[in-house]
């Protein structure tokens, strides 16, 4: 079996970074741009996992770091959807577009 380098794994980071930055740009919907940071995050994780495959020192750094990523995440995604579960129960629509009079 031959291994994979470490290029077919930042080339999937890159497409992941590039559908995550697309899908913020396009999307008018708070969850679908929830799911564009995740998108975002993800790449992030493929590149230190990645790293501390290949690179021999960042062995562990690159793994915890990614741990920390992933708990970032979680809590990013618990807090998100609070506020937008919110802003929908007081205005009945999670389209982000509406949130403008929040502005102050």
């Amino acid at each position: 079996m031959t291994e994979l380098g470490l290029t077919p794994f930042l080339v999937l980071a890159a497409f992941l970074f590039a559908c995550g930055v697309f899908c913020l740009a396009t999307k008018r919907n708070a969850v679908g741009i929830l799911m564009g940071v995740e998108l975002i995050l993800n790449a992030a994780n493929v590149n230190l996992v990645a790293a501390s495959r290949f690179v021999p020192e960042l062995r562990l750094e690159g793994q915890v770091f990614a741990l920390m990523v992933v708990v970032l995440a979680a809590a990013e995604a618990a807090v998100a959807l609070a506020i937008f579960l919110n802003f929908y129960n007081n205005h009945g629509s999670a389209d982000v577009e509406a949130a403008k009079e929040l502005k102050g």
